[in-house]
């Protein structure tokens, strides 16, 4: 309220700012005491969990989740059930943009070709395909198509079963074999960091894959 009124004084002050050396001197202060103010206030709107500050979290978002900083401009996660599936669906596309990356550029600046030109085999009659210059076992279409399908699908079935939505997420076991799980507070740390690292990679999977240029010609462009 207070930094209301300053506003207001300094505003209303503010067309004699030509006409005297006084009137100069008090918007010069009004604008000063209401920065100050707006400045005091920005302070307590502030916070570090929030990635809007000033604005109130949605109230189904409570910082509990790794990575969370209230970000839903468009409010999808208000049905518990579907929040929890986004969740999950999130370290998925994380991680499978955290293999992708690599496996695109490491290949590429290694000159064993680009992934633009990388799946032009299955195009021609009999094609075999290649990974890192060498041909790949039952390389052809048909084959890794039923790989794939068998392989997913059964990794999916496992994962459905599962009814704990924490070990949908971190399954641990075999899946943990260095032990990163068993110091809960590092645990935590360590899911934050996968968040923002997943994210950062899916950016830059965007930026290689996107439309409208392949990865060579945007390289060449910058």
């Amino acid at each position: 309220m207070a930094c209301n009124t300053l506003m207001s004084s300094a505003i209303s002050a503010f067309p004699s700012f030509l006409s005297s050396s006084k009137s100069r001197f008090v918007t010069s202060t009004s604008f000063s005491n209401f920065a100050s103010c707006n400045a005091s206030s920005s302070k307590f709107s502030m916070t570090a969990d929030n990635w809007m500050p000033g604005q109130p979290r949605p109230p189904y978002l409570d910082g509990s989740a790794p990575g969370d900083f209230g970000f839903d401009p468009l409010r999808l996660g208000e049905v518990p059930e579907n929040l929890e599936r986004f969740k999950e669906s999130e370290l998925i596309h994380c991680r499978w943009a955290m293999l992708a990356v690599p496996g695109i550029l490491i290949p590429e600046a290694l000159g064993l070709g680009n992934w633009v030109k990388a799946q032009e085999w299955a195009a021609l009659p009999g094609g075999q395909a290649t990974y890192l210059g060498n041909p790949v076992p039952w390389g052809t279409l048909p084959t890794i198509l039923v790989i794939e399908f068998l392989s997913i699908a059964f990794v999916e079935h496992q994962r459905s079963m599962e009814k704990d939505p924490e070990k949908k997420k971190y399954p641990g076991g075999a899946f943990d074999p260095l032990g990163y799980s068993k110091d809960p507070k590092k645990f935590h740390e360590y899911k934050i960091k996968e968040v923002k690292n997943g994210l950062t990679y899916l950016t830059a999977e965007l930026w290689i894959t996107g439309p409208p240029f392949p990865v060579n010609q945007r390289v060449n462009l910058s």
